[in-house]
């Protein structure tokens, strides 16, 4: 069937795409700039333009289109840049489907665990109420123009990512430089919780929802098995046969990166994924150990 992705070059968006070929999927990636074989060149400007018609009859459509969170410090305007980007490409993305006389049967749309805000450690289902911070008023607005696609005939999936974890990109070769001088650590107090998973149960967990109809609404995309940022350091020393018990603490996070240290690092979720478990998804790697293992005996 024919897949459209937006956001479909990056760290999540590359792999998702060739797993998807690889299973004999034609894949249609949604560009600003397009010129590439398998592109489309669209305006996510909060309308369907001329880009659209490339939904109609579509098998799925897949949303990872939005500014980097963690690219740089956050200003007012980078914030404002957070925001819209998500909303604007979600709801050009809504109403193409709604537009379309063969809508695609599921819009897998994505959101954060950061929807939930610092939690402490209370363990969240995607049955949980929102948080109010900064990024959980981002997913609630993403997911809001998720849900406009909704129809007896598209289901939806909002697809509330935690820390993906894979060498070659996202948050984990951002840690690894203390690890390897021997001075890597937990972060602030270490008690906070990370929710995270492996980028190919990540992958998996999409292509089982599109192809699992009685897969909707809010998902959970963490392992079973969420850590203390504490337990997660020694884990990663573990796997890199390291040292891991010099703490970074707080005040200097918040002095180099701001407001975005206490949103991404300094807090978490324990963020559980019930309704994929309920439904019956298999994860390759339910503990942090395991998934490591897998990612350091890859080097």
């Amino acid at each position: 069937m024919r897949i459209v992705i937006a956001g479909g070059t990056g760290f999540l968006g590359r792999p998702l795409a060739a797993a998807l070929q690889s299973d004999v999927h034609e894949v249609v990636l949604l560009s600003r700039s397009g010129g590439a074989p398998g592109t489309v060149v669209w305006n996510p400007d909060g309308t369907a333009g001329p880009w659209a018609s490339i939904v109609d009859g579509a098998g799925a459509v897949i949303n990872l289109a939005g500014e980097s969170i963690a690219g740089r410090r956050w200003s007012a305007a980078h914030k404002r840049r957070i925001l819209d980007s998500r909303v604007d490409a979600t709801r050009s993305l809504a109403a193409a489907i709604g537009k379309a006389a063969a809508p695609p049967p599921i819009f897998v749309s994505g959101s954060a665990v950061g929807y939930y805000g610092p939690r402490g450690e209370d363990a969240l289902t995607e049955e949980a109420k929102p948080g109010d911070d900064f990024l959980a008023r981002v997913c609630v607005a993403w997911e809001t123009e998720a849900r406009r696609a909704q129809s007896d005939r598209t289901r939806v999936v909002c697809i509330r990512t935690g820390l993906v974890l894979e060498k070659d990109g996202g948050a984990l070769p951002q840690m690894l430089p203390p690890f390897w001088f021997g001075a890597g650590g937990p972060v602030g107090s270490g008690r906070q919780y990370w929710a995270w998973i492996h980028r190919a149960d990540w992958i998996a967990m999409v292509t089982w929802a599109i192809a699992t109809p009685g897969v909707a609404g809010p998902i959970n995309a963490t392992a079973p098995t969420p850590e203390t940022n504490r337990d997660f350091a020694r884990a990663l020393g573990r796997a890199m046969h390291r040292p891991a018990v010099m703490p970074a603490p707080a005040f200097a996070l918040r002095l180099l990166l701001g407001e975005m240290a206490d949103a991404l690092l300094l807090s978490g979720q324990r963020a559980v994924p019930a309704n994929c478990q309920r439904l019956g998804f298999a994860f390759q790697y339910p503990t942090l150990d395991a998934a490591l293992a897998a990612i350091f005996e890859k080097r």
